[in-house]
């Protein structure tokens, strides 16, 4: 499975962001999927993920209520929408895939991976 994030960015903080991740998956609804992020000196941080049906979701507690994960299986992709952003949500985001159960909040449970997309909030 490839994926290929796109979407990041300069945003000003308050405004908003849509990530995509585009999978190269044969059925790509058997496919949990998973948002992560990584600050600048910080270490691999889990953002939301979202079960293959699309109706099951998870969020870090610092993205609830303002971000929102959802997929459309029939063009193989999964998005990350950000609003009222922040300063600390400047990091490389990264999309991963893998075709076990849901939830998968780790990095080590997902096989596959993406190659980021940077998101920059300024004030």
């Amino acid at each position: 499975v490839q994926l290929q994030a796109s979407g990041g960015g300069l945003v000003q903080t308050g405004g908003s962001l849509r990530l995509s991740c585009l999978a190269s998956a044969r059925t790509f609804s058997n496919y949990c999927m998973g948002w992560f992020r990584q600050a600048p000196g910080k270490e691999l941080e889990f953002v939301a993920t979202v079960n293959g049906n699309g109706d099951l979701t998870d969020y870090t507690d610092s993205v609830k209520g303002r971000f929102t994960v959802f997929r459309d299986n029939a063009k193989n992709t999964v998005y990350l929408q950000m609003n009222r952003m922040k300063l600390e949500d400047t990091a490389v985001y990264y999309c991963a895939a893998d075709a076990g159960g849901w939830p998968r909040l780790r990095p080590s449970s997902y096989a596959y991976w993406g190659q980021g997309t940077l998101v920059t909030v300024s004030s």
